[in-house]
């Protein structure tokens, strides 16, 4: 079954309620699996279901990678991996991409390379942005179950050098991740994949569960797909829960057919689709809000699902009045923020909306949050941000340090040693001469540049004072620039 659940429906509630009753028919909670996409997302729902139904009969609720782990553990060859194999984290597969397309070129240099990159890609080897891009192209290979030599004919047969290239790069970071004994999401959820489709673990998977619950599904991918059909294909009980409009995670890997062609990827029994149920009463939103959302879904096609079931999904009944959406546009980034700390201190000092009620979204966290909290504690708004929401380089406890250094870092390259000439015995002297003069002229181009720019800008000079470091408010600041100003001017 698949329940079209929006925002505040109860969609968690439902599936709680579900499990539920399932062990209150009698079902036994070892044989639910509850599947999810975020460890904060499995743990509340393991709190709620244990809170519901007793912690003694709270069925397992786990994330698809954390399934994938623990079934490659089970069957792990103790010959060949004497170590566990280890998750490799986001950051640590940049560097070993980086490290490996780095590599590249110096392998070239010594005719060794097994990698052919277009001559119009060489150049960008080496950069953060390709590695990023080759990191993506590997990823949904395997999402996509593809290996290197189906990766490789499938580019010989449209036409892609760059493929071609990535296709043999992808078997040697694949060499490369197995002699460290080390996997990536990726490839993790793929080689679980495979090992449930053998026939003796899918008879093993297939007698260990009753029943399987999703929750978030607009969120899978083509292989977490595959899984589950090893999991609870073939008519077993599968119950879906998710928004197909609430499928934002492309970017890695997510794919919405996933959700609209459940009810045909997973039929019944007798061979029907899949009932499709919706949750049809908005609980959270206000009537206006739901009027808006409203008017941008109507433009949204839901192709594959019965029309009846898409249109009452996209039409839920609120339970309450009110609420108000409101549009501002501005020419500049800076006055967006200046505009949205305005409303913000308005909405506290004039209306008396605490601060913990209030929120504001951003459209790609890592760049977007350390702009958007320096903006609003210069205008005296305090800012809480979601740790899940940062990279460990723009914690608050991290990043002031990591700034710092980098600061002090600059000053010392600035005022760093002076380079004595190389290999002074062993050039003629008028050649000498010449790289005395030429260097000389560079110093001196350097120190001009450097007497320019100085190595504490103006915004590194205002994030570290109204950072923990030195502990600056905006009242702070300004008294400070007072003295500045005085001091300037004695």
């Amino acid at each position: 079954m698949l329940v079209l659940a929006g925002p505040g429906t109860g969609k968690t509630t439902t599936l709680v309620e579900s499990v539920a009753a399932r062990i209150a028919r009698g079902g036994d909670p070892e044989r639910i699996l509850v599947l999810t996409f975020s460890r904060r997302a499995a743990v509340e729902l393991r709190d709620r279901m244990a809170l519901r139904t007793g912690a003694a009969h709270a069925p397992r609720a786990t994330t698809f990678h954390s399934l994938c782990y623990a079934l490659i553990r089970a069957h792990q060859d103790s010959d060949l991996f004497v170590e566990p194999l280890r998750l490799l984290s986001g950051p640590e597969q940049d560097v070993t991409v980086r490290e490996l397309l780095a590599g590249q070129v110096d392998l070239e240099r010594l005719g060794l390379a097994h990698v052919r990159w277009p001559d119009e890609l060489r150049a960008c080897l080496t950069t953060r942005g390709f590695a990023d891009e080759v990191r993506a192209v590997l990823a949904r290979s395997r999402e996509l179950g593809l290996g290197p030599d189906a990766l490789e004919a499938f580019a010989r047969r449209i036409g892609r050098p760059d493929w071609r290239a990535a296709s043999a790069f992808l078997a040697e970071y694949l060499d490369v991740l197995d002699l460290q004994g080390v996997l990536d999401y990726a490839e993790l959820v793929h080689r679980a994949v495979l090992l449930a489709h053998r026939p003796e673990t899918a008879r093993q998977l297939a007698a260990r569960y009753d029943a399987v619950y999703v929750d978030e599904y607009q969120d899978t991918d083509p292989a977490q797909v595959r899984l589950l059909q090893a999991l609870a294909g073939g008519g077993r009980t599968l119950v879906a829960l998710g928004d197909p409009d609430q499928s934002i995670y492309a970017f890695r890997g997510a794919d919405v057919n996933g959700i609209l062609d459940f009810p045909d990827a997973f039929p019944r029994t007798d061979g029907r689709p899949a009932p499709v149920e919706v949750l049809r009463v908005a609980r959270r939103s206000g009537a206006a809000l739901l009027a808006a959302t409203r008017l941008i879904t109507q433009r949204m096609p839901l192709p594959r699902l019965p029309a009846e079931k898409a249109r009452a999904h996209r039409e839920p009944a609120p339970v309450r009045d009110g609420g108000r959406t409101e549009v501002y546009t501005y020419p500049t980034s800076g006055t967006e923020l200046d505009n949205i700390a305005d409303i913000l201190r308005r909405a506290h000092l004039e209306d008396g909306v605490a601060w913990n009620d209030m929120a504001v979204l951003v459209r790609a966290g890592s760049r977007s949050l350390p702009v958007v909290r320096r903006a609003l504690a210069s205008a005296g708004v305090p800012v809480d941000v979601d740790g899940d929401d940062l990279p460990l380089r723009h914690e608050p406890a991290v990043a002031p340090l990591l700034t710092a250094l980098r600061a002090v870092a600059t000053a010392e390259a600035a005022d760093g040693p002076e380079r004595e000439p190389e290999n002074p015995g062993q050039e003629q002297e008028q050649e000498q001469e010449q790289e005395q003069e030429q260097e000389q002229e560079q110093e001196q181009e350097q120190e001009q540049e450097q007497e320019q720019r100085p190595w504490l800008d103006t915004e590194t000079a205002l994030t570290l004072l109204t950072s923990p470091l030195a502990g600056m408010d905006a009242a702070d600041l300004r008294r400070l620039g007072r003295a500045l100003r005085e001091e300037e001017r004695a």
